[in-house]
């Protein structure tokens, strides 16, 4: 493994008039750049990540991150929610339960 904590924050933007909303157009950039300055401000001991990702399709939540190797995405994320989520979950390895997208796994019937 490359990095302890790959952080992927979706910057995608659709075209001006579609259905579905864009984190790129709500703050995407704004919270890579965040995410940035604060891990690189921090000088953390471990091997981190923070990149502009593509469209991660899960848009009717809000603003997405995504943290791996853990898998867990946030959703609704705000620049006001980039210190806790660094605190909570690189720092402290505690998902921040409040900004966590839970997946409903359908029963498959036999």
């Amino acid at each position: 493994m490359i990095y302890d904590k790959h952080i992927f924050i979706c910057t995608n933007q659709r075209a001006e008039g579609a259905p579905r909303k864009s984190c790129g157009e709500s703050h995407g950039l704004e919270i890579v750049d965040a995410f940035k300055k604060k891990l690189k401000d921090l000088h953390l001991p471990i091997k981190l990540r923070a990149q502009k990702a593509g469209c991660l399709d899960i848009c009717d939540f809000g603003q997405t991150v995504v943290i791996y190797p853990e898998g867990v995405f946030y959703v609704g994320v705000e620049l006001s929610d980039v210190d806790e989520i660094i605190q909570e979950h690189i720092i402290n390895n505690r998902v921040v339960e409040r900004l966590k997208l839970e997946f409903v796994r359908s029963k498959k019937t036999a």
